[in-house]
């Protein structure tokens, strides 16, 4: 692996609109970095797409085999649920550059198993106000809107991408996505920089 690019950034900022465009982007030529979770599948999606769904068991193994990265649990109504990036062969062995969405602390957990050198963090930002129009308009269109959830999440983002952590994490170059296609130019410029 040449590069793994780790975007990232608070709910609602556009990034999986971004990341749709980069991967479509012939010119970048970017591979697909697919988390793995224990969580079970929803309707419309499909194994190796959005994750690759596994077992607890499975999860386990990877563990004991050391292939883990990086991991993160979440205790659900349903049970704990893990997210988590295995060391592929695969691309490990490659000198393509893969990408990724992932959280911060996802990101700091793979910069440490990867080195510095091979994670290039994207962070991108919109202004509070803005976050919570779109959240509103997206839960809005919901067959079943949960406005309570909505709330909980953009807290959660503001503490887990608080200026300190950002800080601590080292990200320093931040992209503004108020005009997505300016936004878009930027990004795609930096990564052509940086890989």
């Amino acid at each position: 692996m040449n590069r793994l690019i780790c975007l990232m950034g608070k709910s609602c900022t556009g990034k999986d609109t971004i990341y749709k465009k980069l991967l479509a982007d012939e010119e970048l030529g970017l591979h697909v970095l697919v988390p793995y979770t224990t969580r079970p599948i929803r309707r419309n999606e499909q194994s190796g797409i959005e994750y690759n769904f596994v077992s607890e068991e499975d999860y386990d193994r990877y563990m004991r085999e050391g292939l883990i990265l990086e991991d993160r649990a979440y205790n659900t109504v349903h049970g704990v649920w893990r997210y988590f990036t295995i060391r592929d062969a695969e691309m490990m062995s490659s000198d393509e550059n893969y990408i990724y969405i992932g959280t911060l602390e996802a990101y700091i957990k793979l910069k440490k198993a990867l080195g510095s050198d091979k994670v290039l963090p994207i962070y991108i930002e919109v202004d509070d106000s803005i976050r919570i129009d779109r959240a509103v308009h997206r839960e809005h269109k919901q067959a079943e809107p949960r406005y309570a959830e909505m709330c909980r999440r953009f807290l959660s983002d503001t503490e887990d991408f608080s200026e300190d952590k950002l800080a601590d994490a080292g990200i320093e170059e931040r992209f503004v996505n108020e005009d997505l296609q300016a936004c878009l130019q930027k990004v795609k410029s930096y990564i052509r920089n940086n890989v």
